[in-house]
């Protein structure tokens, strides 16, 4: 701990030396995303438009539109990202943001537990698979630029998330959910895939 009573700056200096993602998060941040749009790309890029259009049932959501819903997200959590860290820090993100990165680590990618997605980020099927093809690996390009760029202490801007199970998440919490997210719904186009009827 900073001695506080020999550094009369010392807020600054803990959320210098404290709120910034360690080495082993960013690496961990990383690999998620870089693990995660490999199996994005491989889920949807080398099938044919009957496998990319098939739904398994009327309430099911075929592999276009889980890629259009991937897509969306990450451009929306991406942009709650720059809005946190547009605020001022909060000065009780230690406690309000404790243990959040090994809930969303056990939740998100888990598919045992089903919620309702926001509208904003409900497909359409209006995109076509290049156009949404080609947004992800544009926002991701940059969302990886970002992680391994930023020195900023994400830990400190904090911004809620709608689900009550996570609550108030930092901007490095929001970052760790692109991937874990992306590898929930990678999950699901598995699933499509290997429903009945599924084209061959």
């Amino acid at each position: 701990m900073l001695q506080r009573a020999s550094n009369p700056n010392w807020r600054e200096a803990y959320m210098d030396t404290y709120a910034r993602m360690t080495h082993d998060q960013r690496a961990k941040v990383i690999k998620l995303l870089l693990d995660s749009q490999k199996e994005f790309l491989n889920a949807v890029e080398e099938i044919s438009d009957a496998q990319w259009n098939f739904r398994p049932s009327p309430l099911e959501w075929s592999v276009g539109w889980v890629a259009e819903h991937i897509v969306l997200t990450q451009d929306a959590i991406f942009s709650i990202i720059g809005k946190s860290l547009a605020q001022t820090p909060n000065p009780d993100w230690e406690s309000k943001t404790a243990g959040k990165e090994e809930v969303l680590e056990r939740v998100l990618p888990n598919r045992t537990g089903r919620v309702q997605a926001p509208v904003a980020v409900r497909p359409s099927g209006k995109l076509k698979r290049d156009e949404i093809i080609k947004q992800f690996k544009q926002s991701r390009s940059k969302i990886l630029e970002f992680a391994e760029r930023t020195d900023l202490p994400l830990k400190a801007h904090t911004y809620d998330n709608p689900f009550p199970i996570f609550n108030t998440l930092n901007a490095y919490d929001w970052l760790l959910y692109i991937p874990l997210h992306t590898t929930r719904h990678n999950k699901q186009m598995a699933e499509v895939k290997a429903s009945a009827g599924y084209p061959k």
